[in-house]
């Protein structure tokens, strides 16, 4: 009947379809925030796309979209920040003309609306900080916050496969404090491809040097934990990280060029950190991966404009998902 209303949870084209077929239409696909995707994700899918084939009156049947969140993983302590870390950023999306897609300023005004979200009583930044001092029995958790900047949990279905747990089990480890949208990681990210274009390694050589001297901190912190023992391999990882880091700004900085096999031997160990551990993973390995190719092919491109090498590079180290 056409005076039914339909949810698609299949996708733009299925919602398409929808309209087409003379129905009004919502858009859940793309909105499932339970699935841990980051805001930037969801803040780029909209119910009428660019591309859309849709008439004028056929894109009026859009009513627009619904953010969806099951509950298998959330308890009252973590849901609002599974929910309210990016529900901003898809009301925005539902409100706002398409062509209002810039992500980076998207992130900048989030975090003052999450600020104001946090006046109002909502605890979707302040119960990490409980959920932190749990799991080290009440030991300074700064070290541990630093980590939790850097990683987020997997995403889609993968939490189970990854950490097999039952309905009962308590949803208290690292996994639950860590959220989408790692704070510093997309801060490194970003600067070590400003780093790229400008040719200075500072600011990440600064950020290296903080994490490796915060991982030395944060080593008895674990040990000291029951609760973190299964995240021990984050750490080792992390240092790793930094130790791959910090040889690839040595390269730079010598405007020396590495070993042949270098640069591949570094994108493997890459490879194998990037493997999920308690069922959380490094959100920064968009940004290591352009500092190892940046290390092994800036040497050579002395006679490009500060655009092209940052192109090129990206080219070569990111999969084009992650551009």
């Amino acid at each position: 009947p056409k005076n039914i209303v339909i949810q698609s949870w299949r996708g733009q084209e299925s919602l398409a379809k929808v309209a087409r077929q003379g129905n009004q239409g919502i858009l859940s696909n793309g909105y499932y925030i339970d699935l841990m995707f980051p805001a930037s994700q969801h803040y780029v899918v909209d119910p009428i796309p660019a591309n859309t084939t849709l008439t004028a009156d056929e894109q009026k049947r859009i009513l627009g979209g619904e953010a969806t969140m099951w509950s298998e993983w959330v308890s009252p302590e973590t849901i609002d920040s599974r929910i309210w870390s990016r529900m901003p950023a898809i009301a925005e999306r539902f409100w706002s003309p398409r062509e209002v897609n810039d992500v980076e300023d998207m992130y900048r005004r989030l975090s003052v609306i999450q600020n104001q979200l946090e006046e109002l009583g909502l605890t979707h930044r302040k119960n990490q900080a409980v959920l932190l001092r749990r799991l080290t029995n009440n030991q300074d958790i700064s070290a541990l916050q630093s980590l939790v900047s850097i990683i987020e949990p997997v995403k889609e279905y993968q939490r189970f496969q990854q950490r097999p747990q039952t309905m009962l089990s308590p949803l208290t480890g690292l996994i639950d404090a860590a959220n989408t949208d790692a704070p510093n990681a997309r801060i490194f990210n970003r600067t070590v491809d400003e780093m790229i274009a400008d040719n200075s390694t500072v600011k990440v050589k600064n950020m290296l040097n903080e994490w490796r001297d915060t991982a030395e901190k944060l080593a008895p912190v674990m040990g000291n934990s029951a609760a973190l023992a299964e995240t021990k391999p984050l750490l080792e990882n992390w240092q790793n990280l930094n130790a791959i880091g910090l040889e690839a700004i040595l390269y730079l900085e010598k405007n020396e060029k590495p070993p042949a096999d270098w640069q591949a031997a570094k994108l493997k160990m890459l490879g194998e950190i990037a493997k999920p551990k308690a069922a959380l993973e490094f959100a920064v390995m968009p940004g290591m991966r352009m500092l190892i190719v940046a290390a092994a092919e800036m040497p050579n491109m002395k006679n490009l404009t500060p655009a092209e090498r940052r192109e090129r590079i990206r080219k070569i180290a990111l999969p084009k998902t992650e551009k």
